[in-house]
């Protein structure tokens, strides 16, 4: 059986299952892909592999009980015994008081997060791709360590309601990270995209190195609060805790509800409505983002939807449950599969020539909650960090610690760059002042 099944053949095998059914609802969720990847250190190859998946998972409901079984055997027999399981397991499963019935026919907006370029990826092509990366620092005497991982995938959804939703997706994720051959200098660069034929390892093994050369011989500046110009690696990670993915995912209204919250009122009640930003912030999630483009379904069958979460500083929209949004009488808008922040014109060089005093980060890492209510973190900068005067970049310094929430941060706004994709949103370089740096950290 192919591990990519387009939307007739999914939809066929989960008609099927459907048909086994006894219990009061079930619901079939089928998904598939191909990784592939390729990782290097000390600058050769050390691993690729290739995997491929296709599984099947069922959950049938009695009442408010659920049970979910999941195979990935797929003849008759096979399909059949795994409703009978998932049935099992909901009958002796406690009632679960906030279970929604499951929801019929929806209408999806039309998106195309998928790529023919990606799919054809092969080891030949992964090999080509690190030898762009490696070849340069060889010849500078560099040191690099990479990873590439590819994806194309399929999901598709079912129930008895009637509810039926199909997506395939692609994406290639490529980061570098290049030391000096002392181990002082480091340098960091990542890309992300849908189409890989927009990938350039060796565009990103250029800008890593650049940083690692530029960054030897740090000097120790005193902690405190500094002008920063944060690059978008420094706003969002693809393996990491980052701010901006912190603002974001801690929108959802039943914890602003509850009082658990950056956007809870003390005394009861949600900060919705207030301006809580610098009014040039406007962040919206749109699953037909033609940069980003993103699936038209949420996990549980919801319409993905244009929405705008904060408008000019405003806190517009938050995401709700189902439970949650029956509960308080409102539209149930799911969490965006994606996000855009809107920035201005300006490129990284522009926003570095208009500062008179300020450090550039290149990237934060190791970054940990401090307080869920004023979303205060804590983390380290790395890879790359400068001091800036006059417009110019005079020198490398150490890295900082810095305690600073992203709330405070969006109020100390003072420029903001051309948005660029990265860990699949659309984020501008951002310019801040007043950033707190607490301590010195003597990594590089």
């Amino acid at each position: 059986m192919a591990i990519i099944l387009t939307k007739e053949e999914a939809k066929k095998i989960i008609d099927k299952v459907l048909s086994y059914s006894k219990s009061d609802e079930m619901s079939v969720n089928l998904s598939g892909g191909r990784t592939g990847n390729i990782r290097y250190a000390r600058n050769s190859v050390s691993t690729s592999g290739e995997s491929t998946n296709l599984s099947l998972g069922v959950t049938s409901v009695y009442g408010k009980r659920s049970g979910t079984a999941t195979i990935n055997e797929f003849d008759d027999a096979s399909l059949e015994k795994t409703v009978r399981r998932a049935e099992e397991i909901a009958k002796l499963a406690p009632e679960n008081p906030e279970y929604m019935p499951m929801l019929g026919p929806q209408t999806y907006l039309n998106t195309d997060p998928y790529s023919e370029n990606t799919a054809k990826m092969d080891p030949n092509f992964r090999a080509q791709a690190t030898f762009e990366s490696l070849d340069p620092c060889r010849k500078k005497n560099l040191t690099a360590a990479g990873y590439m991982e590819d994806s194309t995938r399929f999901n598709a959804i079912g129930n008895t309601k009637g509810l039926f939703a199909y997506n395939r997706e692609t994406s290639v994720e490529f980061s570098i990270t290049v030391r000096t051959a002392d181990g002082m200098g480091s340098g960091y660069a990542t890309q992300d995209v849908t189409d890989v034929s927009k990938l350039s390892t060796k565009n990103m093994t250029e800008i890593a190195m650049q940083k690692a050369m530029a960054s030897s011989s740090a000097r120790a500046l005193e902690p405190g609060k500094y002008t920063v110009i944060l690059e978008p690696a420094a706003l969002v990670s693809n393996v990491d805790a980052s701010l901006m993915v912190a603002l974001v995912r801690s929108m959802d209204a039943r914890n602003a509800d509850e009082g658990r919250s950056f956007l809870s009122k003390k005394g009861g009640g949600t900060r919705l409505g207030e301006k809580l930003f610098d009014e040039r912030v406007t962040i919206y999630s749109d699953p037909t983002n033609l940069e980003v483009p993103n699936g038209a379904f949420s996990g549980d069958g919801r319409p993905q939807e244009k929405v705008t979460w904060i408008e000019k500083g405003v806190v517009k929209n938050m995401p709700y449950s189902r439970y949650w949004a029956e509960k308080k009488g409102v539209h149930a808008t799911p969490a965006g599969g994606n996000f855009i922040m809107e920035g201005g014109t300006q490129s990284l060089a522009d926003m570095i020539k208009s500062t008179e005093k300020g450090i550039l980060v290149t990237r934060l890492w190791y970054i940990r909650p401090v307080d869920p209510q004023t979303l205060l973190y804590t983390g380290l900068t790395r890879d790359g960090t400068f001091y800036i005067e006059n417009g110019q970049i005079k020198f490398p310094v150490k890295n900082f610690r810095f305690n600073e929430s992203p709330v405070i941060m969006l109020n100390n706004l003072e420029a903001m760059g051309k948005p660029v994709r990265i860990g699949g949103n659309l984020v501008p370089p951002l310019k801040i002042r007043d950033f707190t740096f607490t301590s010195l950290s003597d990594a590089v």
